[in-house]
C-alpha cells in the first residue's frame, strides 16, 4: 500500500508539469493563432483539449490520494486544483458566445491555468 501512494505522488508531481506545460504552450500558441491565421486548426483545439483534461487527470488523482489514503494536502494546494478545473468548465461555456475571439478567450485561460498549476506546485513545495 505505501508503495502505491508513494507512486501515486510521484506521478501526480511529475504529471503538474505536463499540465502546467501543456496549458501554458497551448495558450501561447492559441494567442498567436489569434493574429497569424495559419497556426489556426484542429490542432489547436486537440492539443488544448488534451492540455484541459490534463487538469481533470491532475485533480483525480489529487482526490484519490486524499481520500484513498489520508493525507492532508497543503493548505490552498486543493483550492487552486479545483478553481482549474471550474476555469476550464468556465472557459467552455463561453466558447460559443465569444466565437469571433475564441483564441484569445482559450490563449487568456491557457495561461491563467497555467499559472494555477504553478501555484498548487509551489503551494506544495
Amino acid at each position: 500500500m505505501i508503495t502505491t501512494l508513494a507512486s501515486l505522488r510521484e506521478l501526480h508531481e511529475g504529471f503538474a508539469w505536463v499540465m502546467v506545460v501543456g496549458n501554458g504552450l497551448a495558450g501561447a500558441w492559441a494567442l498567436a493563432a489569434h493574429r497569424v491565421h495559419a497556426l489556426r486548426g484542429r490542432a489547436l483545439w486537440w492539443f488544448t483539449a488534451l492540455a484541459q483534461v490534463a487538469i481533470a487527470v491532475q485533480v483525480t488523482m489529487g482526490v484519490g490520494m486524499v481520500a484513498g489514503q489520508d493525507i492532508d494536502p497543503p493548505q490552498f494546494h486543493l483550492f487552486y486544483g479545483f478553481v482549474a478545473l471550474v476555469v476550464v468548465g468556465i472557459v467552455y461555456s463561453y466558447r460559443q458566445s465569444l466565437r469571433p475571439h475564441r483564441h484569445l478567450l482559450y490563449g487568456y485561460a491557457g495561461l491563467f491555468l497555467m499559472g494555477l498549476g504553478i501555484r498548487a506546485m509551489l503551494v506544495a513545495a
